[in-house]
């Protein structure tokens, strides 16, 4: 199962952007900006928890394009 982690920064747009920390993104944010959200089956159970703490998150356009709405 991929692990996914939320960027604790807020994107110029309002977004804080859920990557997939297994697949190694390459627009990662720095360790120090990374919110764990755990395992999931794929992005939409991570974006639902990224949710919870930042309600305007949406999924990375390059690893996670699925759930990449903005």
């Amino acid at each position: 199962m991929p692990h996914f982690i939320v960027n604790t920064n807020v994107q110029m747009n309002g977004d804080h952007e859920v990557h997939n920390k297994t697949d190694g993104c390459n627009y990662m944010p720095h360790t120090s900006n990374q919110f764990d959200l755990g395992y999931h089956s794929d992005c939409h159970g991570a974006v639902a928890q990224a949710k919870q703490t930042y309600s305007q998150s949406n999924g990375c356009a390059y690893c996670c394009p699925d759930c990449h709405t903005s």
